[in-house]
């Protein structure tokens, strides 16, 4: 089972975040995909972090494509019904969870129907090579590509590449660069954070 829990790597997509705010107004759909999401935690923490920064009626605009090849079956069914133990959401800072989690049991919280209306789960494999749609202003792919071969980490980075949006936005593990086949592709935007822009 992937293990996550909420606001992992806060510094990152926080950043991310505010890239994306910046260019919020000018996009008719805000569309996100998190490549790789486990149990959710990932695009909820992302979908949260936006709503922060975007405000009500821009968020309305979001679509967060969250997919995986979801061996256990459990994942599609976790990310729909919203629903995470108090030790997945303890890193939240208390103001943002009151906001966006309601208590349903001693143990367990549910977000908010304005958050999990913009989150979407999809089985899908990445090895496919076939993105799951286009047009997409950031994808999201932590924690995956380090499993991969070289081989096969540059023909997914190539067809994240085909799926963004032109000035579009991947954001990667910390750990992760970018092969030098692909250094014509994007180029890395921050010193401190693995966030590259589409060329």
């Amino acid at each position: 089972m992937a293990f996550s829990f909420f606001f992992r790597d806060i510094f990152i997509l926080e950043r991310l975040a505010d890239i994306i705010s910046e260019k919020a107004k000018e996009l008719k759909v805000i569309k996100i995909w998190d490549a790789g999401c486990a149990l959710g935690q990932e695009p909820y923490s992302f979908a949260i972090l936006l709503a922060e920064k975007v405000g009500y009626f821009t968020f309305k605009k979001v679509v967060i494509y969250a997919t995986d090849v979801d061996e256990t079956g459990e994942f599609g069914k976790t990310i729909t019904n919203g629903i995470y133990p108090f030790q997945d959401i303890s890193r939240i800072p208390i103001e943002i969870r009151d906001k966006f989690f309601r208590q349903i049991s001693e143990d367990r919280f549910q977000i908010i129907d304005e958050i999990r209306s913009r989150v979407k789960f999809q089985r899908h494999d990445l090895l496919s090579l076939l993105p799951v749609d286009t047009g997409f202003i950031a994808v999201i792919c932590k924690n995956v590509l380090l499993h991969f071969s070289q081989s096969d980490r540059v023909k997914v980075l190539e067809m994240f590449y085909d799926a963004l949006k032109i000035g579009g936005f991947l954001t990667v593990e910390q750990t992760q660069k970018i092969p030098d086949e692909l250094v014509n592709k994007f180029i890395q935007i921050f010193s401190d954070v693995s966030i590259y822009q589409k060329v």
